[in-house]
């Protein structure tokens, strides 16, 4: 673990813990560039989190494993945090909220917040939302999501958080399951079904991330795209979850509630 000098009070002070991954070295990159930021801690995997070098924030970006027990450190010491690693299923969302109402005061002054986001990206973001809109008018909807094959989790955490949304948005609809008269499947070629929406995962070097959302109707299809071709396209979301964390105590799912796209 290293830290950096403190910066005067004024500017809101980050700590990042998986700071020596891809992601926790670009978030590392983008604290340290920006405006009333100052970085005082970063964190590698299997470090002593201890204080986070008195930071307002954290941003934790590490592995499904290891998320939960960092984000309630950060918790018990009224630290806001911001998360980008996946895995955060209804039971570990239910544990946290319940960490999170015993918490102290935040550092900064009220109740804590803690933002889980599964993508940072705006573009997918408005994808996701997009998709969400778009899905009550058509009879089938799949979900194609694209990483490199270093990523461990299938499907990735965009992907089922948009299968999600999907749903929630056909079931308030009305509308019917969409069509498949698959009944053999024995290796699982016709993906997984989350909510309800089938979800494809494809592993391949060269990616970064990306997703596709097919939407069908007889004689017609709808296909939203997003690409992310570095991980510096996360970077604005990030920050901006870092500036808005302390403004929305509690638990949130979803960077889009931050930017108004819920």
């Amino acid at each position: 673990m290293t830290e950096t000098t403190a910066r005067p009070a004024r500017e809101l002070k980050v700590a990042v813990i998986g700071a020596h991954g891809r992601m926790g070295s670009e978030a590392v990159r983008a604290v340290e560039a920006a405006h009333g930021l100052s970085l005082v801690a970063a964190h590698g995997s299997g470090d002593d989190l201890g204080d986070l070098g008195g930071a307002d924030v954290a941003v934790e970006l590490t592995v499904p494993a290891a998320s939960p027990g960092n984000v309630a450190h950060c918790v018990a010491r009224g630290v806001h945090v911001v998360v980008g690693t996946t895995g955060w299923d209804e039971a570990r969302l239910e544990t946290l909220r319940a960490q999170v109402a015993d918490a102290p005061a935040a550092v900064t002054g009220g109740a804590v917040g803690v933002l889980i986001a599964p993508n940072f990206a705006v573009g997918a973001l408005l994808m996701m939302s997009f998709a969400a809109k778009a899905a009550p008018f058509f009879e089938s909807v799949e979900v194609i999501e694209l990483h490199h094959p270093g990523k461990v989790d299938a499907p990735s955490g965009t992907a089922a958080r948009t299968a999600a949304m999907i749903g929630r948005a056909r079931d308030e609809a009305g509308c019917d399951a969409v069509p498949d008269a698959t009944t053999h499947d024995p290796d699982g070629a016709r993906g997984a079904r989350v909510d309800g929406i089938p979800v494809h995962s494809v592993r391949l070097r060269g990616l970064t991330a990306h997703q596709e959302v097919l939407l069908g109707n007889a004689g017609e299809m709808l296909t939203l795209r997003h690409d992310s071709f570095d991980r510096g396209s996360f970077m604005p979301g990030v920050l901006a979850a870092v500036r808005a964390v302390a403004d929305h105590p509690g638990v949130t799912v979803g960077l889009e509630h931050y930017l108004g796209l819920a």
